[in-house]
């Protein structure tokens, strides 16, 4: 590859340069909004530290907030911003599995309630930890408990016993 190939890769042009300025002051503006313990958990330097906390500080309606936004994404161009992205999806993404799991329990607990030992001896065989006794004796609490339309207490028991001990 000759030198002018080689310039004609690195040239950006004013757009490109604009959509990345406009990216990291979009990133700028997630570490903005995150809280103070979340925002421990971000690998950044001091100076990009004290003009997080400086932005959090000023009004958000006023002129000073979009200056300060605009400087931290220059701040962020000197920077390696990877370790902050990863770190910011990482956070993002720990709710999502937290809801996912959420989900899979009560499904869990609705089959058990509906389907009982074939669901029982599935769960025991996955998670040794689990005991078949007391997910039996939740489960005919919870099939007496729907047939007699009281309050699904077992069926809540069930859920805080499948999430006590099924550890993924």
């Amino acid at each position: 590859m000759t030198e002018s190939d080689q310039q004609d890769l690195d040239f950006k042009s004013r757009t490109q340069l604009k959509n990345e300025s406009h990216d990291l002051q979009k990133l700028g503006e997630k570490l903005v909004d995150l809280g103070p313990a979340a925002l421990a958990k971000i690998p950044m330097d001091q100076e990009l530290k004290d003009a997080v906390v400086l932005a959090r500080r000023i009004n958000r309606k006023k002129e000073g907030f979009r200056r300060q936004l605009q400087f931290i994404g220059k701040l962020m161009r000197n920077r390696d911003v990877e370790p902050i992205q990863q770190a910011l999806d990482l956070l993002e993404n720990k709710h999502q599995q937290a809801t996912a799991k959420f989900h899979k329990l009560e499904k869990l607990r609705d089959e058990l309630v509906a389907k009982g030992d074939p669901v029982i001896d599935r769960l025991v065989e996955q998670y040794p930890a689990i005991e078949r006794q007391k997910l039996r004796q939740l489960h005919r609490q919870a099939q007496k408990e729907q047939t007699q339309n009281k309050p699904p207490k077992s069926a809540r028991e069930i859920f805080q016993y499948l999430k006590d001990n099924i550890q993924e």
